[in-house]
């Protein structure tokens, strides 16, 4: 089937898991009320890390006694914070059902070395949340970013757990509507579903997770951008913008720019809305064809964010060599950027569809996927 190639192109051609596309009303200009130059300690400099806080409180509709704190090296570094802080007190429950989940699993098991049962499942599926024990401590991730699966709901998770749940939620925040109240521990970084620029993480505390960061010392020694204790007693400045170390001010205005977009947008119903029809959209492309299809199994887990596809087409004989190949002649065609899938998930495609970007960009997008997957597959036919 040889194809003619589409006369429309997105807009913008961004698709990557991370750093995600920026607003789409960004420019430059918009940081020109940056505090470069000047000291994060300054009042200049606390006054716009507070108001990172808050704003991030009142759009994520976050309790008024949970501590919200900046900290650093994004996501990453805000459960590795979480984990190196409270776990240990009791025995850890270990959920991964992708390679973040996984990688959770590994610095718990290996480096801090505690009492762990782990639970997993292969890429596409997820956990039996329902099953677990909580009263032992919960690590998870509520969205697969490298999976395209996410929790359905915070159903599962029992009001009366004696564990605390800490939760990666850093491809669902702003996309996701999360219950603050089957959560202890949250985190995520500026640079998924804002599309921020990255390095700075937010690390988000129930009461109960402070009360355990109050009563409960570690076995082992906290470097010092892990401390969020001193005497025994919550550093309240860390959660009202006194950083544990010096932050980008360029890097906080970008996300202070993103956060008044977002309320313009209406907020978080907004962003919702925005990536639910963004997925959608390639949902109902899959629907329509037998050579593609989600990766993730059970319709009511996939993501609206981290969109995974896989080729289902029988005349591939190498997925990971074809997926590729789709993904370079995408990029290529300047339609679709960094859309190929994690380095350890499956062959295929992970396209991002998070609030930033436009419907319009994502449904233009599509039939040049169509035309990408024809021609490979015509060019496999030609080298038989």
């Amino acid at each position: 089937m040889t194809m003619t190639a589409p006369a429309t192109r997105p807009a913008n051609p961004r698709f990557s898991s991370g750093p995600c596309a920026k607003i789409p009303t960004f420019t430059l200009e918009k940081l020109a009320d940056a505090a470069l130059g000047r000291s994060h300690r300054a009042k200049i400099g606390k006054d716009k890390l507070k108001a990172a806080i808050e704003e991030t409180r009142d759009i994520l509709n976050i309790p008024a006694d949970y501590r919200i704190g900046i900290v650093p090296a994004s996501d990453t570094g805000a459960v590795e914070m979480a984990m190196w802080s409270l776990l240990g007190a009791r025995k850890a429950t270990m959920v991964a059902w992708e390679s973040f989940g996984a990688g959770w699993v590994t610095d718990v098991i290996k480096q801090l070395k505690i009492d762990a049962e782990v639970k997993t499942a292969d890429y596409g599926e997820i956990v039996d949340m329902a099953a677990l024990d909580y009263n032992t401590d919960v690590v998870f991730t509520w969205n697969g970013t490298t999976s395209g699966v996410r929790m359905p709901s915070g159903d599962a998770i029992p009001a009366n757990r004696e564990g605390l749940t800490i939760c990666d939620a850093t491809s669902a925040a702003f996309a996701m509507d999360l219950p603050w109240d089957k959560l202890d521990v949250t985190t995520f970084s500026w640079q998924k579903v804002l599309g921020g620029e990255a390095a700075h993480g937010m690390l988000i505390l129930s009461p109960r997770a402070v009360e355990r960061l109050e009563s409960y010392t570690p076995a082992w020694p906290l470097p010092k951008i892990f401390r969020l204790t001193k005497g025994g007693k919550l550093i309240e400045g860390i959660f009202v913008g006194e950083t544990i170390n010096t932050p980008s001010m360029l890097a906080v205005e970008d996300y202070l720019v993103a956060l008044d977009w977002a309320r313009s947008v209406g907020g978080l119903k907004g962003l919702i809305a925005r990536a639910d029809a963004n997925a959608k959209a390639i949902w109902d492309f899959c629907e329509a064809r037998d050579w593609i299809d989600n990766l993730a199994v059970d319709a009511a887990t996939r993501s609206n964010t981290s969109v995974c596809l896989k080729f289902t087409d029988a005349r591939i004989t190498d997925g990971p060599v074809f997926a590729k190949a789709v993904a370079k002649r995408l990029e290529a065609e300047g339609v679709a950027l960094d859309v190929g899938a994690y380095r350890d998930a499956p062959a295929g495609l992970r396209i991002w569809c998070g609030g930033t970007v436009e419907t319009s960009d994502v449904e233009a997008m599509l039939p040049w996927l169509e035309y990408a997957f024809h021609a490979e597959i015509e060019a496999l036919s030609q080298a038989a």
